[in-house]
């Protein structure tokens, strides 16, 4: 008999459960290992992912009680994020800190005039051929700055931060792990940072101009060893759906809900839920980036859900990616435009997820194809029936077709769940507030 999983990072074959507080022994090796009761102290389990590889992903576990620090507000958690020098660091996020608790307002420049913009830029008085610039532009950005420099929080290494409590969680504050190495991220509710002023581009979009916007929840910058699990991360208050328009085009405040990025490497994506977003991942930002990516951005995606999410879930370059056992749900009348975006040099695996599509939508579009690059897409189901998503695609785009056969195996997998069985297994258990 198969038994539920609990502690879903230990990779044992066997494991002992006593409800959720139960005590986890990894048998990844000759002898079992027991992780603590204490979740803040728990580690990446051996084997599980590519986060596993080598030095593996410990994150705070052994900060002395000096260096474990429980936060109720952004500035505290900032403040804790630069406190202690090297020591390794455990933080516990309390209740939702807000980033943005003062409102947009309070980042703007004295003369900024957000209708005297609209009023400069027109396309009818400025045109579509070159980018804006100016009073306004100038103000525009000293106030992004001023907002950059408050909801930013960088990450040291060897750091856990954690939700305790029910509802705890970031709220418009952007996580910047950059340059480190060995951090995780667990069990936090993340509502996306909006951006207060977005910069409007005529040139763009084949010139025909669009609102673009910085800042991501969660970004993996040139950063090792890196262990994101059991969160939510979702648009919040604030879902593109509710966003104006000006111009004749949306008047965009989210980026991305995760991204990793210039170099990163050996990266674990496990158990969480994205929710209602537009960009949710990139995995490589650019084409350009040959010489800061090849070789690298070995990232593993297991036991997500994904859920009104459009595209880029996620969008690879470069990388060796392993997505199994995730539930994508794309649910009647949402803009969707695909899951996996196929980029340069990438090589992506995608094996025993499941797909639940609304009547209508075809497994087609599931496989994006931006850029020349082979795929492994084997034994994955789509309303609970098996489907090839290569020969389907292919088949039906034929303008696009994709080569099949990524070149490479995985290894380093936790349990894997018949994808049939997946939507039920994680469903009931990705997400914040869900971690044992």
């Amino acid at each position: 008999m198969r038994m539920p999983k609990c502690h879903d990072h230990v990779i044992a074959r066997t494991v002992l459960l006593i409800g959720c507080t139960a005590l986890v022994l990894s048998l990844s090796g000759p002898g079992a290992q027991a992780q603590p009761r204490d979740v803040a102290r728990q580690t990446l389990g051996a084997g599980d992912g590519w986060a596993s590889e080598g030095t593996g992903t410990t994150g705070g576990s052994t900060a002395d009680a000096k260096h474990v620090y429980t936060v109720t507000t952004w500035d505290q958690f900032r403040a804790a994020l630069k406190d202690g020098g090297s020591a390794p660091r455990i933080i516990k996020v309390k209740g939702m800190i807000d980033a943005v608790s003062e409102g947009c307002d309070a980042f703007a420049a004295a003369g900024y005039d957000f209708q005297k913009y609209l009023a400069a830029y027109d396309p009818a008085v400025w045109g579509h051929d070159k980018p804006v610039s100016g009073e306004q532009e100038d103000l525009r950005a000293a106030s992004a700055a001023a907002q950059d420099k408050t909801i930013k929080a960088s990450v040291p290494a060897d750091t856990t931060i954690i939700g305790v409590g029910k509802g705890s969680g970031i709220r418009g504050g952007s996580l910047q792990i950059k340059g480190v190495d060995n951090v995780i991220v667990r069990n936090l509710a993340f509502e996306a940072p909006i951006d207060c002023f977005p910069q409007w581009d005529p040139t763009d979009d084949n010139k025909t101009g669009a609102w673009n916007s910085e800042y991501d929840g969660i970004v993996v910058y040139g950063s090792t060893h890196v262990w994101v699990d059991h969160n939510t991360l979702t648009d919040g208050r604030y879902p593109d759906s509710s966003l104006p328009a000006y111009f004749g085009k949306t008047y965009q405040q989210h980026d991305g809900l995760l991204d990793v990025v210039r170099g990163s490497d050996h990266v674990t994506v496990s158990w969480n839920s994205f929710k209602d977003h537009d960009k949710t991942m990139l995995i490589g930002n650019s084409d350009s980036a040959t010489a800061d990516d090849t070789g690298k951005l070995k990232v593993t995606l297991h036991h997500n859900r994904f859920e009104g999410i459009v595209e880029r879930a996620p969008r690879v370059r470069f990388g060796q990616v392993d997505s199994y056992n995730n539930h994508f749900v794309v649910t009647k009348g949402q803009k969707w435009g695909y899951v996996y975006g196929i980029g340069k040099e990438s090589r992506l695996v995608a094996e025993h997820n499941a797909f639940t599509l609304a009547q209508g939508i075809s497994p087609a579009k599931i496989l994006k194809k931006w850029n020349e690059a082979p795929v492994t897409a084997g034994s994955n189901v789509v309303n609970g029936k098996a489907v090839d998503l290569i020969a389907v695609h292919n088949a039906e785009i034929p303008g696009e077709t994709l080569q099949s056969g990524a070149g490479w195996t995985p290894t380093l997998r936790a349990d894997i769940d018949p994808a049939k069985a997946v939507p039920g297994i994680v469903d009931a258990r990705a997400g914040a507030g869900r971690i044992c």
